[in-house]
């Protein structure tokens, strides 16, 4: 698949997350819908979401509680720095979470999300070794050395598939995993321990499970914060392009 066909993919499961339509991310106009649970949309609870916003780029997307119409209904489109994008700055970012602090609602980080631009085939470099389902990777459940390649314990919402770690002999030297977000969707994280940091394990992995959740006919995707830079870099040398961002509340 090419960029552009990543896209039209990404368009059409942001619309199961957001409740919204396909196309209302190539508008001009910001779009403001009510949440839903749809089926197919990203697990990552069981409750409609309160508050949750994306951008490609343009314009941005918002699906919020019925009580919160009112606030965005005159919020949106109002000035030139309130509108697409720029709602991500910091200082409208503030003004929408004082309005989320009255209902018991505070803002999370803003999620810069990234799909694959291009195939990386990279060497082995490092001795690697895979694990596979539940059965394989339960192993790892709670181990605080890979807490953004892996979920903290089980999640049936969102299980993790797959996982693969690099070996400085019999010491693990980091690990890449990734989860079933939602059907046919699988988020990679990376750890890599410390002392084996600035060697390309982080790339190295990241690219051998990009590619093989690709193989699988599955798509892969990254994200990371805006001011993780390591993790930028990762990504980008793995074949990602930052593609989306988006932020979501919850309770306080």
């Amino acid at each position: 698949m090419q960029f552009r066909d990543y896209l039209g993919a990404l368009k059409k499961q942001l619309s199961k997350d957001l409740n919204c339509k396909e196309d209302d991310f190539d508008k001009k106009e910001d779009i403001a819908v009510l949440p839903a649970l749809n089926e197919g949309r990203r697990m990552y609870g069981r409750d409609k979401d309160f508050f949750r916003m994306a951008t490609l780029g343009g314009n941005a997307v918002i699906t919020a509680d019925e009580a919160l119409t009112p606030f965005f209904g005159g919020f949106l489109n109002k000035d030139w720095d309130k509108k697409g994008f720029w709602l991500f700055s910091q200082p409208n970012l503030i003004l929408i979470d004082r309005e989320l602090n009255k209902y018991g609602y505070a803002l999370s980080q803003s999620h810069h999300m990234f799909l694959p631009k291009a195939e990386v085939k990279k060497a082995d470099v490092y001795p690697v070794r895979w694990f596979c389902g539940y059965d394989e990777i339960k192993a790892f459940y709670g181990d605080k050395r890979f807490l953004n390649a892996l979920c903290e314990e089980y999640d049936p919402l969102r299980p993790d598939t797959m996982a693969v770690c690099a070996y400085d002999g019999e010491k693990i030297m980091g690990m890449a995993g990734c989860s079933m977000d939602a059907p046919h969707w699988q988020q990679i994280g990376i750890d890599v321990l410390p002392e084996y940091r600035s060697r390309g394990v982080g790339s190295f992995l990241v690219t051998l499970l990009k590619n093989k959740i690709e193989e699988t006919g599955d798509i892969p995707f990254y994200g990371t914060g805006s001011a993780n830079y390591h993790s930028w870099n990762i990504a980008l040398n793995s074949g990602f392009k930052p593609a989306w961002v988006e932020i979501e509340a919850r309770k306080k």
